[in-house]
């Protein structure tokens, strides 16, 4: 194996290190579970998330926020597309829904990348819909529910 084939595959380790996989969580432990996302990736800053209408996007963002530091009301942005929140300290966090749009042009007319870019945590709801603006390095989260009404929150670094 030459060179770059040994850098590959120490990236896929790295990648497979970085897989977050919690299973069978109910509402309860959705504060643990959030901090635990956010410990597991610290130099990150745009979260994706992933999942079927009511599968708990907005719920677990909302859980988020708060580990951040945020006690600002936490909805979903679905008409607003952005919403800001803020820390403690005043570090603003964003929140995005992007299921309303429907071309890529509306994301570069709301300055996606002034966000995106900021350095500050970007929390996207509906990232299907851009996922062609989507940063390299940014986090895949994807919640599915289960059979019993509790979810498997699984997240990732993308190829």
């Amino acid at each position: 194996m030459d060179i770059f084939g040994k850098i590959n595959h120490i990236f896929v380790l790295l990648k497979e290190l970085s897989m977050f996989e919690r299973n069978q969580v109910i509402r309860e432990e959705l504060s643990k579970v959030a901090g635990e996302l956010i410990a597991e990736f610290p130099e990150r800053r745009i979260f994706a998330f992933y999942g079927k209408m009511g599968a708990g996007k907005t719920t677990f963002i909302r859980e988020i926020c708060k580990v951040l530091g945020s006690s600002d009301v936490v909805n979903s942005p679905s008409f607003a597309i952005i919403n800001e929140y803020h820390t403690r300290e005043g570090n603003p966090l964003f929140h995005f829904d992007f299921y309303r749009l429907k071309t890529l042009t509306e994301a570069f007319d709301l300055g996606y990348e002034d966000y995106f870019f900021s350095g500050h945590y970007c929390l996207i709801e509906w990232p299907e819909k851009i996922e062609s603006l989507l940063p390299q390095g940014h986090v895949a989260v994807k919640l599915t529910e289960d059979q019993n009404g509790s979810r498997t929150i699984k997240a990732g670094l993308p190829d």
